[in-house]
C-alpha cells in the first residue's frame, strides 16, 4: 500500500489534502523489526509517530517485575498508528511497544512534520482541528466514569416481547409452575370423570395436545432469555475489563509519580547533606589554620 493511501485511513491525516498527503508520505522512512524486538519503551524520549505497513505491533504497559505479565492495550496491524504524541510534544512515551511478528513500520519524525506544516497552512490547521476534536472526545470520555450498572441499562432497553420472555423463563423455574400444571392435571382428569358430559375423555388427547404445544412455545422462550443473559454476562465482563484497566494504569501512573517523588527527595536529601557537610567543613577550617583559635603564637 502506497504512504499516501496509508496517511488517508489516519484521523489525523484524513482532512488534508491529496497533495499534503503525498509530500507527507515521501518524508517516511522505512524501519524493520524482527519478532519480539521492542520499538520504543515506556519511558523514553521520543520525536516519531509511526505507521503499519506490514505485520503487527502490541502496545502494553511493562510489569514491575518479570513474574507479573504486562498489561496489553492495543493490537495493531497493516494500516494503524502509534506513537502521534510524540510529534507534538518532547515528553516520555506512556508505554511500550513491540513487535509481534516481522514487521515494517514507516515513520515520520516532528522536523519532517514541523517543516511541511511550516510550508502549508492549511495543513497545520487541519490537523489542529483534528486534535482539537480528539481532545474534546477525550474529556467526553474522561467525565464519565467506568463503573456502571450494565444490567440495569441492559433492562431498561428490553422490548415488551423480551420482557415477557424473561417473565415466562423465570416463572417455568418455579414451585409455581409445577404446582400449576399439577393442579391443572387434577381438575381436568376430575372434571372429565365427574362430568355427565366429559369433553376430553380418558386418555385426554386434547390435554396432551395443550401441553405439547406449551412444551414447543417454552423451548424458544428460554432460550430467548438464555441468549440474554449470555449477551448481559458479557457486557458485565466488558465492563470489569474497563475498570480493571483503568485501576491498572492508575496504579501505574501512581507507581510512576511515587518513584519520581522519591528520587526527586533523595536528590534534594543529598543536595542539603552536601551543603551541610560543606558549611561544617568551612567552619572548622579557622580553627585549625595558625592564627585560629588553635594556633598562635
Amino acid at each position: 500500500m502506497r504512504p499516501a493511501d496509508l496517511f488517508s485511513q489516519i484521523p489525523l491525516f484524513q482532512g488534508l489534502s491529496d497533495e499534503d498527503r503525498e509530500v507527507l508520505g515521501a518524508r517516511l522512512t522505512e524501519k524493520t523489526f524482527k519478532a519480539g524486538d521492542i520499538v520504543f519503551a515506556q519511558g523514553d524520549r521520543g520525536a516519531s509517530m509511526y505507521v503499519v505497513q506490514s505485520g503487527a505491533v502490541q502496545i502494553y504497559l511493562p510489569s514491575a517485575d518479570k513474574e507479573t505479565p504486562p498489561v496489553v492495550l492495543k493490537d495493531l496491524r497493516t494500516g494503524e498508528y502509534f506513537g502521534e504524541l510524540a510529534i507534538f510534544d518532547d515528553k516520555p512515551r506512556s508505554a511500550s511497544v513491540r513487535a509481534m511478528v516481522d514487521t515494517v513500520l514507516l515513520e515520520l519524525t516532528r522536523e519532517e512534520l514541523g517543516e511541511h506544516l511550516g510550508r502549508s497552512k492549511t495543513a497545520a490547521m487541519t490537523i489542529l482541528a483534528e486534535m482539537a476534536e480528539r481532545l474534546r472526545e477525550t474529556n467526553a470520555m474522561l467525565s464519565q466514569r467506568a463503573a456502571k450498572d450494565v444490567v440495569k441499562e441492559f433492562e431498561e432497553n428490553l422490548t415488551w416481547g423480551q420482557r415477557l420472555a424473561d417473565k415466562v423463563a423465570d416463572w417455568n423455574g418455579s414451585w409455581g409452575f409445577i404446582l400449576f400444571l399439577l393442579g391443572l392435571s387434577f381438575a381436568w382428569a376430575g372434571a372429565n370423570h365427574w362430568l355427565p358430559s366429559p369433553f376430553d375423555e380418558y386418555p385426554y388427547q386434547f390435554y396432551n395436545l395443550f401441553l405439547a404445544v406449551l412444551v414447543a412455545l417454552q423451548g424458544p422462550l428460554i432460550v430467548m432469555s438464555q441468549n440474554r443473559q449470555s449477551a448481559k454476562d458479557r457486557a458485565t465482563a466488558e465492563t470489569d475489563f474497563r475498570v480493571n484497566l483503568k485501576n491498572e494504569v492508575g496504579i501505574e501512573r501512581m507507581l510512576a509519580e511515587l518513584a519520581a517523588m522519591r528520587a526527586e527527595t533523595t536528590k534534594r536529601l543529598d543536595v542539603v547533606e552536601r551543603g551541610v557537610r560543606a558549611e561544617r567543613v568551612r567552619h572548622e577550617v579557622p580553627m585549625k589554620m595558625p592564627g585560629g583559635p588553635l594556633g598562635g603564637s
